[in-house]
């Protein structure tokens, strides 16, 4: 194991050192700068870091962004004298493994990097099984995800590794972002198709059900309970709890959510005696836990726990290249659903969508599509049928952009409202044909054109 101990003051560096070498750990580099630190970190592989937080000009935060995305093998844990949840949470969220504070109790410094290590060799081991598949390609498990995006590939690989870790993960993103598919495909990862996948909408269960609802009662526990009830850990047992928009879980019942996560059992209401659960948590949310954890109203140890795998679901503005997938997807979906048959899109109806904002992401871009195809009178989506974007309705309906590209979608929508025709598309825009044969040699370099004016 080798291990990279930063911090700016000597005796600390000489002190930690010295410990780890009394339980056999040899191989430990010290380092009083996070100048120096990043250097080192970027030139060697270390298995663990322990670095400081508060440091002079490059602080530990600024050292473990720069590194981390560099070095994703690399656990690190943050060490500081000063506890600050702020801060403690963006750690967790920049990839480190661990938050400690300072005087570190010598026991509790070991467990968390025994811990690290066999986390990394877990991951390692993983991803080098993973990386044996055909072409890299997206393992089976997830093959509902459809992309072509490079930023949402990897994450899959990432989630993947994590399921099969079998540690509780925490999947975040924007409404609409397609959350609970990944939720699904850790479960058929992680556990098994057969065995249960228990959605729950935290947000939807009335405060005063909690406890009945997750842990289940006896029979004449309470006013009403005439019979037994089996909760949803138990509901979940030996499968994987969903437990969409977690940010929503009260206060009162956190601090007893997280007591089953540590010790694996729950008590019905009106029982005395334990039952054990296995379950997989996933728990998802479009909150920002990190304000929430701030102001009191998310345990900050609960977030720790949950948040052993945090996955972030891009929005679809960020996945340009996916939309024509997604969009040919749901269209063959609303076709057979709605029984009509609808071969495509025009150009302009491609195009409307691809300069189309989503806010409501990949749910918005269904509803949209399957309105598109009840409106369509013919076998073609025309842009009429796929009305009018929400944010069009101000005074400013189009996306900031420059001045370049405002003028290269004006050209190309003159064009497909005109059919194609360069005649009628150069006396609309007040300029010769020659001209505008210029304009379309130009933007049929550009990738986004190139589909849509190969149609016209």
């Amino acid at each position: 194991m080798k291990i990279l101990v930063v911090d700016d003051e000597q005796i600390v560096l000489t002190s930690v050192r010295r410990l780890l070498r009394r339980r056999g750990m040899t191989d430990v580099e010290i380092c009083d700068n996070g100048k120096d630190a990043v250097d080192k970190i970027l030139s060697t592989d270390f298995d663990i870091v322990l670095l400081d937080v508060l440091m002079p000009e490059v602080d530990g935060l600024q050292v473990l962004d720069s590194t981390k995305p560099h070095k994703p093998h690399a656990e690190f844990i943050m060490v500081t004298a000063v506890e600050d949840v702020a801060t403690s949470v963006r750690a967790i969220r920049l990839g480190a493994y661990d938050y400690l504070v300072k005087p570190v109790d010598p026991e509790r410094l070991y467990m968390t990097i025994e811990r690290a290590y066999e986390r990394k060799g877990l991951r390692a081991g993983q991803a080098g099984s993973l990386g044996t598949q055909k072409g890299g390609a997206v393992p089976e498990e997830f093959s509902e995800i459809i992309t072509r995006n490079p930023r949402m590939i990897e994450l899959i690989r990432y989630t993947h590794i994590m399921a099969r870790s079998g540690l509780p993960i925490l999947v975040c993103g924007e409404s609409g972002t397609g959350k609970e598919l990944f939720a699904r495909s850790i479960h058929r990862t992680a556990r098994d198709d057969k065995k249960p996948f228990v959605p729950v909408n935290v947000a939807a269960i009335p405060e005063s059900l909690f406890e009945s609802q997750f842990l289940g009662h006896a029979a004449g526990a309470f006013t009403g309970a005439t019979g037994e009830h089996m909760g949803y850990f138990e509901q979940a047992d030996d499968g994987t709890l969903y437990m969409d928009e977690i940010g929503e879980l009260p206060a009162a019942q956190q601090v007893k959510f997280l007591r089953v996560l540590e010790d694996r059992t729950i008590t019905r209401l009106g029982e005395n005696q334990p039952r054990e659960v296995d379950v997989q948590i996933v728990a998802s949310t479009n909150a920002d836990l990190e304000t929430a954890c701030r102001e009191g109203r998310f345990r900050l140890d609960l977030y720790y726990r949950i948040n052993t795998g945090l996955i972030h679901v891009p929005p679809l503005r960020e996945r340009a290249e996916d939309l024509p997938l997604l969009a040919e997807h749901f269209l063959a979906m609303a076709s057979q659903r709605f029984e009509k048959a609808i071969r495509g899109y025009s150009a302009g109806a491609m195009e409307a969508l691809s300069v189309r904002e989503f806010p409501g992401n990949i749910r918005e871009l269904i509803g949209v599509i399957n309105n598109g195809v009840l409106m369509c009178d013919g076998d073609i989506i025309q842009p009429e049928h796929l009305g009018q974007p929400i944010q069009e309705a101000g005074l400013f309906s189009r996306r900031p952009c420059t001045l370049k590209e405002a003028a290269e979608e004006h050209v190309a929508y003159i064009l497909t409202h005109n059919g194609g025709s360069l005649q009628k598309t150069a006396q609309i825009l007040g300029i010769s044909v020659r001209q505008v044969q210029r304009r379309l040699a130009d933007m049929r370099e550009s990738p986004r054109w190139a589909k849509i004016l190969a149609q016209v």
